[in-house]
């Protein structure tokens, strides 16, 4: 493990988790040190703390489990049906102090008042939110929402919710949550950019931000080589991939992934048969973890390409040449060690491939978390969720590195009501770097 120094307020945020017992939510702009700091916890922490995540992908990237893995709930709303736990899953409940959840801006009211109620009938402390479980949540709400089900579903929120976001769940009406926003960002070193995407996120741009997004953006021919598309949709990031890959002389390599164990379905981290060439542009998914004299020679985002393909792999950075070689992510499950008397978590699932995915294009959903010095922000002809565009836009580590293949619209900025209700509403400590 890398062993990293949080900032002032990075470190007055883990002594409250620490040293209390209050509910917390961390949040913050995009590249604040979220990540950095739930990576911190994870390892530093004297609490048996479990981590949890609601997607497959997301878990792996946390070295936790899928929510409805660790919980044992069904798919779907669970409302007031019975709640199932069998020894295992109890033994593990009541083992935690403290419940870590990732990416919550993803988990729904209906999901959050499932946990709540499992971990009271589990600890058998009914009248205790969370069964007296610390319960901290990451997440940005203003980047990632929860994604609505069927119509019976959306008709379900509607009738017994304010909003299906997590922070509208009914457990928070018998207990608080203490918000911690983190405000030092460290993507970005332009304050005249950090201004911009601010405002973008919160939806008050102006038409001189707008104008200076698009005379930068949106007024200089799009770079061919060297940058990645962020896209909104699947089929736009495959057509370019594969279009992009086909223009290369030669048949592709293929690699298949090695998997071993359950991996409950096929969220896999990265392409479960990895197509290249030499001069494909390709992303790296995971952060380098041979640290040399230099530091990290890579990062999850980095833009490569491949220059050699004979016996091994050789992506070139920047104009260095690199070897890179698999990785293996691995699915870890929560278990209770009764001889030890203390929670274990063990693999049970592992995925071995090469840390990198063509990347002449990529959704804007799945660039979450990476950095980029120079992107192509393709918002096609229109934007479908909030946040979207801030989430492209500030992929971007400096104003001079983003392209626009069509000018901003008023319309490509949409930020959730309920969104801004919550974080406006919401008393915050006031941290070191705000």
């Amino acid at each position: 493990m890398q062993s990293v120094t949080l900032t002032r307020e990075q470190a007055a945020v883990f002594e409250a988790i620490e040293h209390t017992r209050e509910h917390v939510f961390v949040t913050g702009r995009a590249g604040t040190g979220k990540s950095t700091l739930l990576s911190h916890l994870n390892w530093h922490t004297k609490k048996q703390i479990v981590i949890c995540a609601p997607t497959g992908v997301a878990a792996l990237n946390v070295g936790g489990q899928t929510i409805h893995s660790l919980f044992r709930l069904p798919i779907g709303v669970i409302a007031d049906h019975a709640i199932d736990q069998n020894d295992q899953v109890r033994k593990i409940l009541n083992a935690m102090d403290t419940l870590v959840i990732d990416e919550v801006s993803m988990v729904n009211a209906d999901l959050m008042d499932a946990m709540d109620r499992a971990l009271r009938q589990a600890r058998q402390r009914q009248a205790e939110p969370f069964g007296g479980v610390q319960v901290v949540l990451f997440g940005d709400p203003y980047q990632l929402a929860p994604v609505p089900g069927d119509l019976e579903e959306r008709r379900y929120f509607a009738d017994t919710y304010r909003s299906m976001w997590f922070f509208d769940a009914k457990v928070w009406g018998e207990t608080s949550l203490r918000i911690f926003e983190l405000g030092e960002v460290h993507r970005q070193s332009d304050d005249r950019f950090k201004y911009m995407l601010n405002a973008v996120r919160h939806g008050m741009v102006t038409a001189e931000i707008a104008g200076v997004l698009n005379e930068t953006g949106a007024r200089r021919p799009l770079p061919e080589q060297g940058a990645i598309t962020l896209a909104t949709t699947n089929d736009t990031v495959n057509r370019i991939n594969r279009a992009q890959l086909k223009r290369l002389p030669g048949e592709p390599l293929a690699n298949p992934a090695e998997v071993n164990g359950d991996f409950g379905g096929r969220t896999f981290p990265a392409d479960e048969r990895l197509e290249l060439k030499v001069g494909a542009q390709v992303m790296f998914l995971r952060n380098d973890t041979a640290i040399g004299p230099d530091g990290q020679r890579w990062v999850n985002g980095t833009i490569g390409t491949v220059v050699s393909l004979d016996g091994e792999v050789i992506v070139e950075i920047d104009g260095e040449e690199h070897e890179v070689e698999p990785v293996t992510w691995e699915k870890y499950r929560y278990r209770w060690d009764p001889a030890a008397k203390k929670l274990e978590r063990e693999i049970v699932a592992e995925f071995t491939q090469f840390p990198l995915r063509l990347a002449w294009a990529v959704t804007i959903h799945k660039s979450q978390g990476a950095s980029y010095d120079t992107a192509i922000v393709d918002l096609g002809s229109r934007v479908f969720s909030p946040g979207q565009t801030y989430v492209a836009l500030s992929r971007l580590t400096s104003l001079e590195g983003l392209y626009l293949a069509r000018p901003l619209r008023p319309s490509d900025i949409i930020v959730d009501r309920d969104v801004e209700r919550f974080m406006s509403g919401a008393m915050r400590p006031q941290l070191d770097g705000e």
